[in-house]
């Protein structure tokens, strides 16, 4: 395999931190949502912490679900202006909001169903799955809200606008942190909600970050705002290519989803503890996703310009990038990891549980970020089946059996408990960076006819 000059990988390089930083910071923000949400609950007691971590745990795989089907528009818009067909895009935003519409109704369903079920079926705490519950009914409100933000968001960061989405993270963030006091403890004359509050805090900072977007886009795309009928053509492409993302994500989010479900009759304290990690491992993991957009805006824009080898060159650049961050992000855990426990909770239980489980959640960060890389490569390829296939076999095929193995059997080893999740999360991301690599560098092989006839499906 030919590598990358290092003059043309500074070059990549410079293009990939132009458009990636602006989207990181964003992305921080909104994670750090996530972040500010544990923080606070876990202020509220450990059963609030352990009750935000599982309503988490239902609410995040399913939204994640309508973001991928909605995350094609980004490629779409960015091969279609590397062809130089800049009037026919602003289709892909209108019909993306009538797409994020019909999700919303399915997902606020499915979150009634989900939360009921939770509450009324599983043999678990109490108190925890009543804060669940709660937590649930106020923030799938904001789902709509969620999907159409990431439908003006992907519009606007295929065309290099990357700085109103990192202005709406970080006025969300910081409406958000005052929100989740004022919900969660009363204050003002409001009801103390406790960890429920958190879920309409965030319902709440959804609505103000779409709404921020859509000023955005009047200002850079005038032309693009209004609403057309239903274009059935264009629905269906955009899903067609965003299902098997969508199905990807979901079965990655959904088995780190499952193990705190799984966990859960461990105890709340365990549950705590691994949502430290979880948290954590959730704001590391804006770097290489922030990375990997980049990488799949930039990749789209070569291939559409039919320019295959700066395609090439900008894939091992994100690797480059991505393994290099990962070895830093793994020093950083590691070091502070107590300091990092203790900001989430003042239990000693879950601080030093938590505090060893960070550790784990450390190494898998190097292979956690070739594989993001890559993964972005491809879905600027359009080539989301493959995406698909190398989640499952990964995720479920590999790491939630093996997990639970290690957690609750002796017939590998003796029961290691939640750390036995964690083994095999590591494993399993070990696996699809592997993959990955695979089916990357056969697309890299194909001639400008047969990679034009793929971008065009």
């Amino acid at each position: 395999m030919t590598m990358i000059s290092f003059q043309n990988f500074k070059k990549h390089a410079r293009d990939l931190l132009h458009l990636g930083m602006p989207i990181l910071l964003g992305q921080l923000a909104q994670m750090s949502m996530n972040f500010v949400d544990s923080v606070v609950a876990g202020k509220a007691g450990t059963a609030h912490m352990a009750g935000v971590s599982i309503g988490g745990a239902m609410w995040v795989p399913l939204l994640l679900f309508g973001q991928g089907i909605l995350i094609p528009i980004g490629p779409l818009v960015a091969q279609g202006l590397g062809a130089g067909k800049k009037e026919s895009l602003n289709r892909f935003w209108r019909q993306g909001i009538w797409l994020a519409l019909l999700l919303a109704v399915l997902l606020i369903s499915l979150f009634s169903l989900g939360s009921y079920a939770y509450l009324h079926y599983l043999d678990i705490d109490r108190e925890m799955a009543a804060i669940a519950s709660q937590y649930l009914s106020y923030i799938k409100w904001g789902a709509p809200a969620f999907l159409l933000f990431f439908v003006t968001r992907f519009f606007i960061e295929a065309k290099s606008y990357t700085r109103p989405a990192m202005i709406a993270g970080f006025v969300a963030l910081f409406c958000n942190i005052p929100l989740n006091f004022i919900f969660v403890f009363g204050y003002f004359g409001m009801p103390a909600l406790g960890g429920a509050g958190c879920g309409l805090a965030t319902a709440v900072v959804c609505w103000l970050m779409f709404f921020i977007m859509l000023y955005y886009l009047k200002k850079y795309s005038p032309y693009t705002f209004k609403i057309n009928r239903p274009n059935f053509v264009i629905l269906k492409r955009v899903s067609r290519l965003g299902f098997p993302i969508a199905c990807a994500l979901l079965l990655e989010v959904s088995s780190f989803s499952l193990i705190s479900l799984l966990i859960s009759p461990l105890g709340k304290t365990i549950v705590a503890g691994h949502q430290v990690a979880m948290t954590t491992s959730g704001l590391v993991f804006m770097f290489p996703l922030s990375l990997g957009t980049a990488t799949s805006i930039l990749i789209g824009r070569y291939l559409g310009a039919g320019d295959l080898v700066r395609a090439k060159e900008n894939r091992q650049t994100s690797m480059i990038m991505g393994l290099f961050i990962g070895i830093a992000c793994l020093c950083g855990i590691i070091f502070f990891r107590e300091e990092i426990a203790h900001l989430y909770s003042n239990d000693p239980m879950v601080i030093s549980l938590a505090s060893s489980i960070l550790i784990l959640m450390a190494i898998y960060q190097i292979p956690d970020n070739i594989q993001m890389s890559v993964l972005s490569a491809l879905r600027g390829y359009n080539d989301t089946k493959a995406i698909f296939v190398i989640s499952c076999f990964s995720y479920w095929v590999l790491s939630v059996p093996l997990g639970y193995t290690l957690c609750y059997t002796d017939f590998l080893v003796n029961p290691l408990g939640v750390y036995g999740f964690w083994i095999a999360l590591i494993l399993a991301l070990v696996c699809m960076s592997i993959l990955v690599n695979i089916r990357i560098s056969r697309l890299e092989k194909l001639n400008k006819e047969q990679i034009k006839a793929k971008i065009s499906k």
